[in-house]
């Protein structure tokens, strides 16, 4: 007796989210021609008429009811060559955060099977370093990573500094789903807060993944000392590429001792839920993730982010050097607010990149062998 086994299931998965919306009303094309007035007038717009808007767009674009749950995991920490002022991985702070080497894969695939089986449906790993440049044999082991962790049926994001369009290629092949590169904050306000790398550099790794065929994850830092046009300068930004990211994460400063910015005020919960509820309207099928300093937030506000278009959290253990809301905190506070997980590549843009892979490796497990019945209950191995 054949039974359809996980692999299966993610491609029967991924047809239901393509017919599903194909069938629903067509949601407008995402718009690629913003201008920073334009955004400027979103963002200023009174606050609950914003949300309001906000939470309209969301629901015409995504399932107002699944949250993502991500796991991030610091792969390699401390030493880095960069400046980024809110750093405490720079080499050039005196920090609390200690150099470290690369860990080893077991260690990464333990963290990872521990992620999934709490829930989690996307397994991020950060290496604090500039670029790839001399690290042959840690890629190469950063690949195996990636390959194991995609054949646990999970997403797979990495964030490793600058990238080369081969880089790019050989990261897709072995599987992985997305990639972090943030640009942090406007380009205008970008050199008060980083020398070592030029905002084009940024743009130049992102366009590097987004032809290799990776989904992007790019965002910002909100705390910087930035003002608000410059919030708006970053969504411009994003909003204006070929293809909007896949995730658009937001992060509030968490102020570390020793860095250049520990002593910045914390930036205002308003000015967390406008750039939320802006972005939602600029990039309607973006996943908005709430990220670092979201322990900062108390469970209503955290609420109120959901409501205007915020769809995904990180979850666990540790941010790459700073706090992070528990496993079971957060699925107690899901379930509070009638929320529930996302599955793995359930999001559509997703499910469209990594259709291809899914498919082929869904028909090879599901074809029984000559003369033999066939139960397919192995991980799928995307």
């Amino acid at each position: 007796m054949f039974r359809a086994g996980p692999s299966v299931r993610l491609t029967l998965q991924f047809r239901r989210a393509l017919a599903t919306h194909a069938t629903t009303p067509a949601a407008p094309p995402t718009r690629h021609s913003w201008t920073k007035q334009e955004i400027q007038e979103i963002y200023d717009s009174p606050l609950l008429d914003l949300v309001f808007r906000a939470a309209s767009v969301h629901r015409q674009y995504h399932d107002p009811s699944k949250i993502q749950l991500c796991t991030l995991m610091n792969i390699k920490t401390g030493g880095c060559s960069e400046d980024c002022s809110y750093c405490s991985q720079s080499s050039r702070y005196a920090t609390p955060t200690k150099a470290s080497r690369l860990v080893d894969v077991e260690p990464v695939l333990e963290a990872a099977r521990k992620a999934k089986e709490n829930g989690s449906t996307r397994f991020c790993m950060g290496a604090a370093w500039r670029d790839l440049s001399g690290r042959k044999r840690g890629f190469e082991r950063i690949l195996t990573m990636v390959r194991e962790i995609r054949g646990m049926g999970m997403e797979v994001c990495t964030t490793l500094g600058m990238l080369s369009p081969e880089q790019a290629r050989q990261l897709k092949e072995a599987g992985l789903t997305a990639y972090n590169h943030n640009l942090d904050t406007s380009r205008e306000y970008y050199p008060e807060v980083i020398t070592t790398r030029s905002y084009d550099d940024r743009l130049s790794t992102i366009a590097a993944v987004r032809d290799a065929g990776i989904s992007v994850c790019s965002g910002g830092i909100l705390g910087l000392g930035e003002s608000d046009k410059d919030r708006v300068g970053l969504i411009w930004e994003v909003a204006n590429m070929p293809e909007h990211p896949e995730s658009f994460p937001v992060n509030a400063l968490v102020p570390i001792k020793g860095t250049p910015l520990e002593d910045n005020e914390p930036v205002p919960y308003q000015t967390i839920l406008r750039t939320i509820s802006t972005a939602r309207i600029v990039m309607p099928a973006t996943i908005i993730r709430l990220a670092a300093g979201r322990q900062t937030l108390d469970e209503t506000q955290q609420a109120m982010c959901f409501m205007a278009g915020a769809n995904a959290v990180f979850t666990g253990e540790q941010m790459l050097t700073t706090p992070c809301s528990p496993w079971d905190e957060d699925k107690a506070m899901m379930g509070r607010w009638g929320l529930e997980g996302m599955r793995s590549f359930e999001q559509v843009g997703v499910a469209r990149k990594e259709g291809a892979r899914l498919e082929a490796r869904s028909e090879t497990q599901a074809a029984p062998a000559s003369g033999t019945s066939a139960s397919v209950g192995a991980q799928p191995s995307a």
